[in-house]
């Protein structure tokens, strides 16, 4: 046998009796049959064998399995990021002339894609406050509702027991962006929602190192309906970013409490300063929903938002914020570093904002020392005359 053939066509070394740790790291785009019964018998839908490297391999199945365990469903589905699940999601259960419910604080590049993509394919959107469930209005076209919990800007927490509920009465579905909960802080589907939406980018993966979104289901159809879609768009991840999201659930619970506790002391502290700033975190009472995440919740999440009295301007924020000394700029959260990014004036929220908002994601540096760090950027602030 010549060389190159040799090379392609060598016995493969055994995997059989060989268990570590992390499970192996299969890369694939081309899958091999092991006849033409095999290939014919190939079903997109199903786990218990392989087609191609966007169906899916041992190791995306592997992370998809514990992903479902994590968020208490039966079915996932990975997706390149977390809005690409977004839009996989209504792809697959809208279409022209349906209606969707959105809250009217939705994540900004989901928003971004409703105004732009389904605007234009005939869908027609209707807004919510999550805060006044009086406004979740349901028509003979609604389709879906969409769910977050919280808003990851201004932290809102909603109703999700009820605005679940009303949707069933009525047939609609509904789709949690669980991203926040990261299968700690609630349980999607003992609240009463279809299908999670979760961007692993953040906390499964808590390194800021890998872009990947997921979708879980319980119902069976739901799930090859996604998986059909996804399929059709060829959309896929790779193995070598499963692996590196599934080493990051081995610490998920650990990093998750730590950067809970540690958010939970900045806003007990931070919250001192009212002639200054207002805290907007859900276990603060005055946070609206409060009372919701207290019901539903057993975990708090890491992130927090900063709303600057009217009187500062965006300079002087942006001077607190290139002040700070550990918490680096950047778009995320759920990472080992903290960030901190000013969202300014325009974020939309159930309550109009008054002032400049800078939204801290806490990392897992000493909580004493951020303290210390914030402390010093509101020293940079312009004094009142």
């Amino acid at each position: 046998m010549a060389q190159p053939t040799a090379l392609l066509h060598g016995e493969r070394w055994p995997v059989q009796g060989f268990e570590s740790i992390q499970p192996g790291t299969f890369d694939a785009a081309t899958v091999v049959f092991p006849n033409m019964a095999a290939y014919r018998a190939r079903d997109w839908t199903r786990k218990d064998g392989f087609i191609y490297g966007s169906h899916g391999t041992p190791t995306t199945f592997e992370l998809e399995a514990r992903i479902a365990r994590l968020e208490g469903g039966l079915h996932c589905l990975l997706s390149p990021s977390g809005l690409s699940a977004i839009a996989l999601v209504y792809m697959t259960f809208l279409k022209p002339g349906d209606e969707l419910l959105v809250p009217l604080n939705v994540y900004a590049a989901n928003r971004v894609f409703i105004t732009h993509e389904l605007a234009a394919w005939g869908i027609h959107v209707r807004l919510y406050d999550p805060t006044d469930l009086e406004t979740l209005e349901f028509s003979d076209t609604t389709k879906l509702v969409w769910i977050e919990a919280p808003c990851s800007t201004t932290f809102e927490f909603p109703d999700i027991v009820e605005i679940a509920a009303s949707a069933q009465a009525r047939g609609v579905l509904t789709a949690l962006d669980s991203t926040w909960g990261a299968g700690i802080a609630y349980r999607p589907f003992e609240l009463g929602v279809d299908i999670a939406v979760q961007s692993l980018s953040k906390y499964a993966n808590g390194s800021g190192d890998t872009v990947m979104g997921a979708i879980t289901c319980n119902d069976k159809g739901l799930y090859e309906a996604l998986k059909l879609c996804a399929m059709r768009m060829g959309l896929g991840v790779s193995a070598r970013d499963a692996a590196s999201i599934l080493r990051g659930l081995d610490t998920l619970c650990v990093r998750y409490r730590a950067q809970d506790a540690a958010a939970r002391f900045l806003v007990s502290e931070l919250s001192r300063y009212g002639d200054v700033l207002r805290v907007l975190h859900p276990s603060l009472t005055a946070c609206p929903g409060h009372t919701f995440w207290q019901r539903d919740c057993v975990a708090a999440a890491g992130i927090f938002s900063l709303v600057f009295q009217e009187r500062f301007s965006s300079t002087d924020v942006d001077r607190f914020v290139d002040g700070l000394k550990l918490f680096k700029i950047g778009f995320g959260w759920g990472g080992p570093v903290s960030l901190a990014l000013s969202y300014g004036r325009s974020v939309v929220s159930a309550e109009p904002l008054e002032g400049e908002l800078v939204r801290i994601s806490v990392g897992l540096e000493d909580p004493e020392d951020l303290l210390a760090d914030l402390a010093q950027g509101l020293r940079l602030l312009p004094s009142i005359d």
